[in-house]
């Protein structure tokens, strides 16, 4: 815990400093503290995003990084401190309850992300993502290797940006330091309903009450957590200005929306809400959208580079303006199985039932396959139909059905694609929150319901639960808690307690986990790692291997068509 909340200092400077600088430059105006460390973020990622493309994010990133933070405390000395200090400002202007409530609650994220990572992609990507750019940058054909490196997220990007590789190796807790963040600015929020009443503000505000869910994300970087908080920032900004609109409000938007989407592609429902908020104030707008222009072709030229570079596909997963011929490009026929893959997973078919069945079928058993993902299936098809009547009877107002609207694409996108239910987390909360809204008139049971959803959150950080009636997966199973010999130094990266063992094939060396680990495993096996069981698959089913392109690891990799008797 005391090194994460070391890192976290840092981190916080960091991003304070990044994000005056980036609203220097943007004009933006703000005045929010944590917005201020969220556009710290969003610059960070850039800045490591164009850096990865020339070279490692490694000690000499944090040189250069280090050198602009004092540059800019320098510079801006006193508007800084100013910020720090309105800051402290509103934390002392909290009511005592949220004042005790938020002090706890971080605390308890610390201890959270201290425990050992809980979300399963951690073990088969987001740890080796993070250190190919930590060791390498960006690397040509990196997804011939596996797959799934494919997926390389603008958050993993941030994360290279402070695990401080060349310090410590078991920093890997932004998402907690998201949380964090959100938590602040949804209290702050909560408490200014307290005294204006404005519903948004509560809407908002009710967002901690999700950490039972929320903190099963945060000890690994998951790309999910960033989108939900993030969001709800925006919907918190699409609603309160819709009717007041300043252009500060919509480089805002689209800022986060960008940070957003280059996280998380799958959420591409989002850009709708800046888009929106820009036809709907098209007079206002209009002549000044150029710094949004700007750094919207940026962060698509970054998104573009980053997938041509790691699959040669500028669109990746889809094949999309994929005429280059790069001889690191992945094979189509894998890139072809890897979305074939995606979808089955998210509605828990095998090829052969999906194709046996018509679109109701397939509907009804992703409704009811197993317990967890039934569950918050058919409470996303309930809340669409319940919210379309909530809207109507109490916000019936534009700005509420816009939302509505990108709500509704958004799981329509989702159904025809993956339909994964942490896709739709973010307007899940949103509108259940709306809903519930309406039910409550007074301060006592929101305080009741902030400490409730604690209490379950301290028990969940601290007691050893078996989760196996909920899922069968075994690394699922079991909560990731907090422990006594996790104050000072954080639980390694990874919760696997496996051997790597070299192997090769062609021209390449790899270390492979031991034969009890699960197909996509990788875990934090030193670099290049991949699964013996993912190498002999691809062999046999599709007669490919990953191979070097030359001697060196930072030159990347290619796939070879094999015979199948090699």
């Amino acid at each position: 815990m005391l090194l994460i909340i070391l890192s976290w200092i840092y981190i916080l400077i960091t991003t304070i400093h990044l994000g005056y600088g980036l609203d220097k430059c943007l004009s933006l105006n703000n005045k929010n503290f944590v917005i201020t460390s969220v556009l710290g973020l969003f610059s960070a990622t850039i800045l490591g995003s164009i850096w990865a493309v020339f070279g490692r994010i490694n000690i000499e990133f944090h040189v250069f990084l280090l050198a602009l933070n004092f540059f800019i405390f320098f510079r801006y000395k006193s508007n800084i401190l100013e910020i720090y200090k309105t800051f402290i400002n509103e934390f002392k202007g909290l009511t005592y309850s949220l004042q005790l409530y938020l002090v706890g609650i971080i605390v308890l994220i610390i201890a959270q992300c201290a425990a050992k990572p809980y979300v399963i992609d951690n073990e088969s990507y987001y740890i080796q993502t993070i250190k190919w750019i930590n060791e390498y940058g960006f690397v040509k054909g990196l997804a011939n290797l596996h797959i799934f490196f494919g997926q390389t997220s603008g958050w993993h990007i941030a994360q290279s940006v402070f695990n401080f590789s060349f310090l410590y190796p078991n920093f890997n807790d932004l998402s907690g330091f998201c949380l964090m963040l959100g938590t602040i600015f949804t209290i702050f929020k909560l408490n200014s309903y307290f005294e204006n009443g404005i519903k948004i503000y509560l809407i908002i505000g009710l967002l901690p009450i999700a950490n039972v869910l929320l903190f099963q994300f945060i000890s690994a970087p998951s790309p999910d957590l960033p989108v939900y908080v993030f969001s709800f920032m925006m919907f918190f900004y699409f609603v309160a200005y819709f009717n007041k609109p300043t252009l500060h409000i919509f480089n805002l938007l689209v800022i986060l929306a960008l940070f957003v989407v280059f996280i998380k592609p799958t959420a591409i429902a989002i850009l709708l809400i800046p888009l929106l908020f820009f036809i709907t104030n098209f007079k206002l707008l209009k002549s000044k959208i150029a710094t949004s222009f700007i750094l919207s072709v940026l962060v698509l030229a970054l998104f573009l580079i980053k997938n041509t570079i790691i699959t040669g596909y500028p669109l990746y997963p889809t094949q999309l303006f994929s005429n280059f011929n790069f001889d690191f490009k992945v094979p189509k026929v894998l890139i072809s199985f890897y979305f074939d893959e995606t979808k089955l997973y998210g509605f828990y078919s095998t090829q052969a039932e999906f194709q046996s069945m018509n679109q109701f079928q397939i509907f009804i058993k992703w409704l009811t396959f197993n317990n967890i993902n039934s569950f918050f299936n058919i409470l996303n098809v309930l809340l669409v139909f319940f919210s379309f009547y909530f809207v109507y009877k109490y916000y019936n107002q534009k700005k509420y059905w816009l939302l509505y609207f990108i709500m509704v694409y958004q799981f329509g996108l989702l159904l025809f694609t993956s339909p994964q239910f942490r896709f739709f987390i973010h307007f899940l909360l949103f509108f259940s929150f709306l809903i519930l809204v309406c039910f409550l008139n007074s301060k006592r049971p929101i305080i009741i319901l902030l400490y409730g959803s604690s209490l379950i959150v301290t028990f969940l950080v601290l007691i050893p639960i078996n989760y196996s009636a909920l899922t069968t997966n075994k690394l699922l199973a079991e909560n990731s808690h907090f422990s006594i010999s996790e104050i000072v130094f954080p639980h390694p990266n990874s919760k696997l307690k496996t051997h790597f063992y070299k192997h090769k094939i062609g021209n390449l060396v790899y270390n492979s986990p031991d034969k009890n680990s699960y197909f996509w495993t990788n875990g934090s096996g030193k670099l290049p790692c991949v699964n013996l069981q993912q190498i002999n698959y691809f062999i046999v089913n599709y007669h490919y291997i990953p191979q070097m392109r030359t001697k060196d690891l930072k030159d990347g990799f290619y796939s070879k068509k094999v015979s199948t008797n090699e």
